[in-house]
């Protein structure tokens, strides 16, 4: 069976990653001489050289560069692995949480404090972006969990989990008076405010509106579902919410509904990395269940 020196390779791939051997041994507090060595019995075992010189530098040969990449995995993995295993109790006093700005904070507010323990021991510090920049943090490590409004491609992301929380209706508001026609068609009469296309809903509303046969005129396109609203109420267009939401807005103001639909879904998901599982928050935010909130009977 053939046998591998994990330290050898480990000495190999810190030497890669540092960019030299000199910078290798200081990371290592290993001489240069004793990395020089490890690096020749595993070329030796290997039956190739792993660098070349290019001037006063070296460099990974093509054999090199393949057995930097098998290794990179596994000392990465093995570095994830600890972190899960030796996951401390100071660690789990906090819980870092990424917002997606298109979804509506009231409701997601919610859903956040059912993952909290009721004795506030959990630290929370929520951080609203969109749903591409909160991966790249959550890659980063620099978040426990994403709250978003569409699923992870798994294709994409191999390495991170989805969990759908629920979902719920969307209802179109405007400031009073009515329109003169009936829903759909009376979003014809007035600009209208959507979140951006580039999002789920707002290509959920571009197809929507052609199943309909309606080609309204957009007067804006918002990231920000809070902005997105505060525009509707201090402006003459029509804006979306969950329908959820009908009682705050006609609750004493000067907006109406125009009408609601269940075609259109404005979806929950919890995202978060594999070793994320053992956070208790993450871990009691995926077992919770949400179907009364979101069938409006919270």
């Amino acid at each position: 069976m053939f046998h591998l020196n994990y330290n050898h390779l480990y000495y190999f791939w810190m030497t890669q990653k540092k960019g030299s051997v000199t910078q290798a041994a200081e990371a290592l507090y290993l001489t240069p001489q004793t990395i020089t060595g490890q690096i020749r019995q595993l070329e030796e075992r290997l039956g190739g050289r792993l660098f070349k010189r290019k001037g006063r530098n070296i460099e990974a040969t093509e054999l090199g560069q393949l057995v930097f990449r098998y290794a990179d995995k596994m000392f990465s993995l093995s570095y994830e692995m600890l972190e899960v295993v030796t996951f401390q109790k100071e660690n789990e006093s906090s819980f870092n949480v990424g917002i997606a700005d298109v979804l509506s904070k009231r409701i997601a507010s919610k859903v956040l404090l059912a993952a909290l323990p009721a004795d506030s021991a959990v630290h929370l510090r929520c951080i609203e972006s969109t749903h591409e920049m909160l991966l790249v943090q959550l890659r980063e490590h620099k978040l426990d969990v994403i709250l978003s409004d569409c699923p992870l491609d798994s294709t994409q992301h191999p390495d991170l989990l989805s969990k759908k929380l629920g979902e719920c209706g969307v209802s179109f508001f405007c400031q009073a008076p009515l329109p003169e026609k009936a829903f759909p068609e009376c979003l014809m009469e007035r600009k209208l405010l959507i979140p951006a296309k580039r999002t789920a809903m707002g290509r959920q509303l571009t197809r929507w509106f052609d199943e309909q046969g309606l080609a309204p005129q957009i007067f804006g396109e918002f990231d920000d579902a809070a902005l997105m609203k505060a525009f509707g109420l201090f402006n003459q267009g029509i804006f979306v919410a969950p329908t959820l939401y009908q009682e705050e807005f006609l609750d004493g103001q000067t907006v109406v509904l125009l009408g609601q639909t269940d075609a259109l879904k404005e979806e929950y998901y919890a995202i978060f990395a594999e070793r994320m599982i053992q956070h208790p928050a993450v871990k009691r935010l995926c077992e919770s269940d949400f179907s009364a909130l979101f069938a409006g009977l919270e």
